[in-house]
C-alpha cells in the first residue's frame, strides 16, 4: 500500500477555534488556547503518524491587519502556510461575519490545494442557522468539502480525519515517526507561561509580552527552569509582578501545574519579568525571540 504524506494547514480569523481544533485532530494539547485574539503567534506543527500516512497539520496566527512588526511576522505565517499546503483547512464559525478578510478567501479561492471549510461552534446555533451557513460556504467555495463542527465538543472531527487521508498526496513521512511536533520543550515552556499570561492580565499587557527560557535543566525526577517575562514597557512591569509579587506568583504556580503534566515530572521554576522597550517593532530583538520578520 503506497504511503501517504502532505501538510494539512489551518486558516481563519481570530478566535474561531482553529487551536482548539488542531489539539483535536493531533489528540495534544500543542497550541495555546483563550478567547483572547492572538493567541497563536508562530506557525505551529502537529504530526500524526500512521503505518502508511504522515498528516503534518499546521496552527496558524489569525488573520488580521498588522499595526507592528511582530503582527507583520505573523501574517507571514499564514501567508506561506496558503502558498505550501498539500491541503487548506479554512476555519470560520457561526458568529463571526462570514465575509470578514475576504482578501484571504480570494487567495484560497486561487490556491492550487484542495480545501476543506469547517463551520465551528455550532453548539452555539440552530440547525436552521448552520444550514445556512453551510449553503452560504458552498456557493462561495464550490469545490470545497464543507463540515459543521463543533471543536470543544468534539462532533464530527473523525470525518475531516478521514477525508483529509483520502487527499493527501503519495509522499515518504517528512518527520520521524515518533514525532509529535517540530517544536522543542523550551517553546512549550513559554507557550505555556503566555498562555497563563493571557488569561490571567486585560487590555493591552498580555499582547506586549515575550517569554524567554534562560536556564531549561532536566533532571530524572524534575526540571529546572528559570524564565524571563519581557514586557515593552515600564508600567507593564509593576502589573505584572503585583502587589508584593502576588500576580507573579499565581501565573507561575498555574504555569507550573500544567507544565507537571505536559512534561510527567516535577517542575521547579524560577520566573524574573525584565522591561525590553518597544520589542514588538524591533527586528534584532524579534530574531531572537524566534520569529521571521525577513
Amino acid at each position: 500500500m503506497a504511503h501517504k504524506s502532505g501538510f494539512v494547514n489551518i486558516i481563519g480569523n481570530p478566535n474561531v477555534g482553529k487551536s482548539t481544533i488542531m489539539n483535536s485532530l493531533v489528540g495534544e494539547r500543542l497550541s495555546i488556547i483563550t478567547k483572547k485574539m492572538q493567541t497563536t503567534r508562530h506557525r505551529i506543527k502537529g504530526i500524526v503518524s500512521g503505518e502508511d500516512f504522515q498528516i503534518v497539520y499546521s496552527d496558524t496566527p489569525g488573520i488580521l491587519k498588522p499595526n507592528y512588526k511582530l503582527q507583520e511576522s505573523m501574517m507571514k505565517y499564514v501567508n506561506t502556510a496558503l502558498i505550501d499546503a498539500d491541503v487548506i483547512l479554512y476555519v470560520t464559525d457561526v458568529v463571526e461575519q462570514p465575509d470578514k478578510n475576504e482578501e484571504y478567501l480570494t487567495k484560497i479561492r486561487k490556491s492550487n490545494a484542495p480545501v476543506i471549510v469547517l463551520i465551528n461552534k455550532i453548539d452555539l446555533s440552530n440547525q436552521g442557522d448552520v444550514m445556512k451557513l453551510y449553503e452560504y460556504w458552498k456557493s462561495l467555495l464550490p469545490a470545497a468539502d464543507v463540515f459543521a463542527i463543533s471543536a470543544t465538543e468534539r462532533f464530527n472531527i473523525g470525518p475531516i480525519f478521514d477525508r483529509i487521508l483520502e487527499l493527501l498526496p503519495e509522499a515518504p513521512p517528512y518527520f520521524p515517526k515518533d514525532e509529535l511536533t517540530d517544536r522543542n520543550d523550551r517553546f512549550f515552556v513559554s507557550e505555556i507561561i503566555r498562555e497563563k499570561i493571557l488569561l490571567y492580565y486585560q487590555k493591552e499587557v498580555p499582547y506586549s509580552v515575550e517569554v524567554e527560557v534562560e536556564e531549561f535543566k532536566e533532571e530524572d525526577k524534575i526540571l529546572r527552569l528559570r524564565c524571563v517575562i519581557n514586557v515593552a514597557r515600564d508600567s507593564q512591569k509593576g502589573i505584572i509582578i503585583g502587589h508584593q509579587g502576588a500576580a507573579l506568583k499565581k501565573v507561575g504556580t498555574m504555569a507550573r501545574k500544567d507544565m507537571e503534566e505536559f512534561f510527567q515530572k516535577k517542575i521547579f521554576l524560577q520566573l524574573y519579568v525584565k522591561v525590553s522597550k518597544d520589542w514588538r517593532d524591533k527586528d534584532r530583538m524579534l530574531g531572537n525571540f524566534g520569529y521571521d520578520f525577513q
